[in-house]
């Protein structure tokens, strides 16, 4: 005959069980969102769009989809993940707009340093200074000299207030000490497409963007926006602002994954441990190098790192914000 506190415990060992069972993440049959806070087509969603592909076999076939929830400067998206249920089935997929929304704007729905949990940096994308293609200027020295006899005149695509051509753009008007009259569009492919078109003069967006239409001579190249010159074929011979006279001009785009705060922490170290390996998926690598990205593979990949990381970006560009007084509110 069984004793009754053996019953109980064989019952306690099952419910256990189950109970592992279901808290499986991620569950079989359940959709993973990955929220781009911009719009389809640009670079940040052609990141997520290869990150959601990489991301599935280490997450056991998940299936993974990405929904461009765009406006705000990347806040409405943001908005939207803090919100969510924080079971792992939405995560958040930003770049420095992490860093930049919190002095942009000055009323948010959330706080991004408490209602987040940070699951890794991804990569960091640099900067290139772009042109139209009847744009007379053929490289850097004619097109300052061009900017400065139509001061006035010349205007600066960006891809919506806060967003990385935004801050690039601030920056290099900054380092002119020029003004120029801001463009703003819906996203980085709605800029770009006008810039081809010869519909506005300039334009500062990152690699993952601009890249193939620099390859494809369809805009004129004339900088980048990091330290040392780039590897990428296409990107090669351009020299980069700090070279041609900007000191310490720096730009570069990094993204992160994100959950909302209170996700479990086992699901947490599970997408972070998925993350890792998708960083290596031999097809996700060669997507980001052909755009001029770099994959992270630093300290920043460990949760706690990537939110430091963060944390010291908003502060630097909470500078450059208030500096420029371009709050978006």
């Amino acid at each position: 005959m069984n004793h009754p506190f053996k019953l109980a415990l064989g019952a306690a060992a099952i419910l256990a069980a189950f109970g592992a069972s279901a808290q499986a993440y991620p569950a079989a049959g359940k959709t993973i969102t990955i929220v781009v806070p911009f719009t389809a087509g640009g670079p940040t969603d052609r990141v997520a769009r290869d990150l959601a592909e990489a991301l599935r076999k280490p997450l056991g076939g998940a299936t993974i989809v990405v929904d461009n929830t765009a406006g705000a400067g990347s806040s409405i998206g943001m908005a939207k993940v803090a919100r969510a249920a924080p079971d792992g089935y939405t995560l958040l997929l930003n770049h420095i707009g992490m860093a930049t929304v919190p002095s942009l704007y000055r009323k948010l729905p959330f706080n991004v340093e408490n209602d987040f949990e940070y699951l890794g940096i991804i990569n960091d994308v640099p900067m290139t200074l772009i042109g139209k293609p009847t744009l007379p200027a053929n490289n850097y020295k004619e097109l300052t000299a061009w900017i400065s006899a139509n001061k006035g005149k010349v205007n600066l695509a960006n891809a919506g207030v806060g967003s990385a051509s935004h801050l690039c753009g601030l920056m290099f008007q900054s380092a002119l000490q020029t003004e120029m009259t801001p463009v703003p569009y819906k996203g980085a492919a709605p800029a770009i497409a006008d810039l081809m078109g010869n519909q506005v003069d300039l334009l500062c967006d990152q690699t993952t963007n601009t890249t193939s239409q620099i390859e494809a001579k369809k805009v004129k190249a004339y900088a980048v926006t990091t330290p040392k010159r780039l590897a990428t074929p296409a990107l090669k011979d351009l020299p980069t602002l700090q070279e041609l006279g900007l000191k310490d001009f720096q730009v570069t785009i990094w993204h992160g994954l994100y959950a909302p705060k209170g996700t479990p922490a086992a699901v947490v170290k599970t997408i972070n441990d998925a993350l890792r390996v998708a960083l290596k998926d031999p097809q996700f690598v060669k997507n980001e190098e052909a755009l001029g990205a770099v994959i992270a593979a630093d300290k920043r990949l460990e949760p706690a790192e990537h939110k430091k990381f963060v944390q010291a970006e908003t502060a630097k560009w909470g500078a450059v914000i208030k500096a420029a007084g371009a709050y978006a509110d």
